[in-house]
């Protein structure tokens, strides 16, 4: 039914569910399954003050660089233990939805795969959740997991 699939995964509970259906789906039709991490990042350089001087953020982006490169192999990792073979990771900058939406054209996949909540912010109940907007603008098939 699927050739290839893509899961975006954040760290969270909801978003491990979304990659075990995912590796369910993906080892069923013997498909591509791609892993996406997309780590929220502020649209702009900022700075701490700290006394008198200014420091960048520069060393929080590297964190959460390597956090989500954890994410990744640990989502990797969990993939193989469940059977599937094809699998693609790939980390991507931007606004969340936008950005899967892109990958999502990008790869060609069939049907994206997300969590109804993630590790997002405030905002996402304001403006819509990233599940939300994914849903109402793919133009692949979208399954949303609790």
């Amino acid at each position: 039914m699927y050739k290839s699939l893509l899961v975006a995964v954040d760290g969270s509970k909801h978003g491990r569910k979304a990659l075990e259906l995912a590796c369910h789906l993906a080892r069923v039709d013997n498909a591509e399954l791609h892993i996406l991490h997309v780590p929220e990042v502020l649209p702009h350089e900022a700075t701490l003050i700290w006394g008198i001087g200014a420091v960048a953020i520069s060393d929080e982006l590297k964190e959460m660089e390597a956090l989500g490169n954890r994410i990744l192999a640990g989502a990797e990792a969990e993939a193989q233990k469940l059977g599937v073979s094809n699998i693609y990771t790939h980390v991507d900058k931007g606004e969340p939805a936008r950005t899967i939406l892109k990958q999502t054209e990008k790869l060609g996949v069939d049907v994206v795969v997300l969590g109804t909540r993630g590790l997002g912010d405030l905002a996402g109940l304001v403006m819509g959740s990233v599940s939300h907007k994914v849903a109402n603008s793919a133009k692949c098939g979208v399954i949303t997991v609790r």
